[in-house]
């Protein structure tokens, strides 16, 4: 059985004239009977959780949507789970499933670019394709996943790639797990290993902090009162400019990490450049490289650490294909 959990988002809505935009209406009844061909699929079980915009979710709801997948996963009854939920924080919700959970009982997140009354709505694909993911013999293991378009991306590695096409998502230091067709799904790689992190809540606070020309470290400094770690969006491979150094040595100084990314949207921190500012010379200070993931996976990775206890990276392996 494959227990469906609704949330919201795009695939729940529909333009409302009133309110000028889209807005959530449908609830997960009324969606499962927009997909004819669930039924042949696998015995479903709906249940309403929410029905908001994913940009309404605060880490606590995020938490507590974590501890009901945990709860299902434990239910001997549920063979998979699937959740729809808004796109404009999709990754956050699938790094934090995949990253503290175990992989056995497969966790399949989808939604939609496109509200119901639209005529490219890519709901009923989407959610068909998810649930034909969560009840897929070989899905077992991965862990948590994101099916998009007919693709299958690990919860870690995907991203919100454009704002508007149907196709959003991807995997900037990964590659899709496989593909879903109406004939199955074709598994084209392994997930990437990880030993899941245990924290109790999502309490530690991180401060994403990004880097503009001649940078000073006002905003550095302004951020540490009332947060226990950073993560700062450098330039290039990972370099920023002199003025905002002693702000880090402030934040290292208090005992608070601070975590090394990238504004380029590929490539990794790469501390070679040994000049004042420069990535070897910020990483010789203390300063944490911050691996195969964007600023905001480094912020979300950095936050789920600290919340356990653990340091950044714990038991993670190095992401890619």
């Amino acid at each position: 059985m494959i227990h469906v959990l609704f949330t919201g988002g795009t695939i729940s809505m529909q333009y409302d004239a009133a309110s000028g935009g889209n807005v959530p209406t449908h609830g997960g009844e009324a969606l499962v009977a927009l997909a004819p061909e669930l039924p042949s699929i696998a015995e479903l079980r709906v249940e309403n959780w929410a029905r908001m915009p994913a940009c309404h979710l605060t880490p606590a709801d995020l938490w507590r949507l974590r501890e009901r997948v945990r709860a299902l996963q434990a239910d001997p009854a549920v063979d998979g789970i699937v959740i729809t939920h808004g796109t404009d924080i999709l990754e956050e919700t699938a790094y934090l499933l995949d990253r503290t959970l175990a992989p056995r009982v497969p966790v399949v997140l989808t939604g939609a670019m496109r509200t119901s009354d639209h005529a490219e709505w890519d709901g009923t694909r989407n959610l068909t394709d998810a649930v034909r993911v969560a009840a897929d013999a070989q899905a077992a293991g991965r862990g948590a996943l994101v099916v998009f378009a007919g693709r299958v991306w690990q919860g870690m590695e995907a991203v919100k790639r454009d704002t508007v096409a149907l196709d959003a998502f991807a995997a900037p230091f990964g590659a899709p797990l496989g593909s879903v067709h109406a004939a199955g799904v074709h598994w084209t790689r392994r997930a990437t290993h990880r030993e899941p992190l245990s924290p109790s809540a999502l309490a530690a606070r991180v401060a994403l902090v990004p880097m503009v020309v001649g940078d000073d470290g006002q905003v550095l400094d302004a951020q540490r009162e009332g947060h226990d770690g950073v993560v700062i969006e450098a330039f290039g491979s990972g370099n920023l400019p002199p003025n905002a150094v002693p702000a880090i040595g402030r934040w290292l100084e208090a005992g608070k990490p601070v975590v090394l990314s990238s504004r380029c949207p590929e490539g990794v921190v790469t501390p070679v450049y040994g000049f004042d500012g420069g990535g070897a010379r910020t990483v010789a200070m203390g300063v944490t490289p911050g691996g195969p993931r964007t600023p905001s996976q480094a912020r979300w990775e950095l936050t789920i650490a600290l919340s356990s206890g653990a340091p950044y990276g714990t038991g993670l392996a190095t992401v890619g294909p």
